[in-house]
């Protein structure tokens, strides 16, 4: 291949299963030039989706800039290092220096070869930053010291620094996955934040045309699955799914003004029963014997069906469907569940995982990306390490619109 020593390129540090690099991609057209992950799996799903692009299946440390960008300038480095040691998540467990400062290669990059855009992503604890103690655990007192140091070594190199918590459903992901980003450049041009093109179906901004609404949950579930009934498993549900199921039911059905009904086309058959269901049969079981006297659809009161979600981790016991999906993780995290009724008894209960490509969608990766590589655990984890395309390309298209196509993916009622 013949490079193009005068034209910039596009470097992905850290470019696990492919988010960001698919997000520029939406934004320029272009696959990234480099991508760099340790992660075999992640490289291997990397390079199924961006196959122009040059891989390196080596940890960040060991790639020399210099040598991989082979005399080309380097127009944007994109960074999303490892995030599970700045989180909260983490809760009290130690955290490993060595994971934390990750982000320095930042600045070894700046050093060797002067990115002229910089842009990375991480959690919202990020900017805590500070050293830890001999337990592995964050000095309080020092909170936030490491990352001013890390904000001015970029500063020193010529960098203007900014960062700010942006958050996915308003730039067209249906995921409510808030993450902190920052952006460094040394060209001179300013700093740009993107505006949200989404924002709440109730606020005036959509009301009048100017956002679209959104996106929701309810809009990546893939319908023609079905969902098993609880009542014909082999092995019963722990007593824990039971109780998360009872507390969706009373929430997300029962007290529910506007539950979620399953569109019409897949009620018939969307809950998978192993024998002949027994009319009017109610859950005695969960102790849900409250009539559901308030929903309605239509004139028709009768085979309803409605969906909420359980999550298995977490505050909270699920969602609604008519909201941006929650946060997703590394984990097995999220349960459809589907409930039968006459509109006045329930009549049979469904439940199932949401399956990698549901979850891929949820993140906002386009129907077409392929995630089917390695085992579901190993997709699962990649697309809850993964950064959703829309925020890289909200921001690519603000930062650099000369490297940008058009963008066809949203039409707003009124211009703003």
């Amino acid at each position: 291949m013949q490079l193009d020593l005068f034209r910039e390129i596009i470097v992905d540090n850290f470019a696990g299963g492919g988010g960001a690099s698919t997000g520029i991609e939406m934004a320029t057209g272009l696959s990234v030039d480099i991508a760099i992950n340790h992660d075999p799996a992640a490289i291997a799903m990397h390079k199924a989706n961006h196959p122009d692009t040059e891989h390196y299946c080596e940890s960040v440390w060991e790639v020399n800039p210099k040598e991989a960008v082979k005399g080309r300038k380097v127009g944007l480095a994109w960074f999303s290092p490892d995030c599970t040691h700045h989180s909260k998540a983490k809760g009290g467990k130690p955290v490993k220096q060595e994971i934390r400062g990750l982000a320095w290669i930042a600045v070894k990059w700046a050093i060797a070869v002067k990115p002229r855009v910089i842009m990375l992503e991480n959690v919202e604890e990020f900017k805590d930053w500070c050293p830890l103690d001999e337990r592995g655990k964050p000095l309080r007192e020092l909170k936030g010291v490491t990352f001013k140091s890390f904000v001015k070594a970029l500063e020193s190199l010529g960098y203007e620094v900014q960062f700010k918590e942006l958050q996915a459903c308003d730039y067209g992901a249906p995921t409510i996955r808030k993450r902190f980003f920052m952006i460094a450049r040394c060209d001179g041009k300013e700093i740009v934040w993107p505006e949200p093109t989404h924002g709440d179906p109730k606020s005036l901004a959509v009301q009048l045309g100017r956002k679209n609404p959104w996106r929701t949950s309810g809009e990546i579930i893939d319908w023609s699955i079905g969902t098993p009934s609880i009542f014909d498993r082999k092995r019963p549900l722990v007593p824990n799914t039971l109780k998360r199921i009872q507390k969706g039911l009373e929430k997300f059905v029962l007290q529910e003004e506007k539950p979620f009904m399953v569109p019409e086309e897949h009620k018939a058959a969307f809950i998978i029963s192993y024998y002949t269901e027994q009319t009017g049969r109610e859950v005695r079981g969960l102790s849900l014997n409250t009539p559901l006297h308030t929903i309605t659809a239509g004139g028709n009161r009768f085979g309803l069906v409605i969906a909420f979600l359980t999550k298995y981790y977490g505050q909270g016991v699920g969602q609604g469907l008519n909201e941006p999906l929650h946060t997703i993780t590394t984990r097995d995290r999220f349960g459809l569940v589907a409930v039968k009724s006459n509109g006045y008894a329930i009549s049979d209960i469904g439940l199932r995982m949401l399956q990698p490509h549901e979850l891929f969608a949820g993140q906002g990766f386009p129907g077409n990306y392929i995630h089917d590589i390695g085992k579901k655990t190993d997709q699962i984890k990649r697309v809850g390490n993964s950064v959703p395309p829309p925020f890289a390309d909200a921001l690519i298209r603000a930062n650099l619109p000369e490297y940008c196509v058009k963008n066809t993916r949203y039409k707003r009622a009124v211009a703003n």
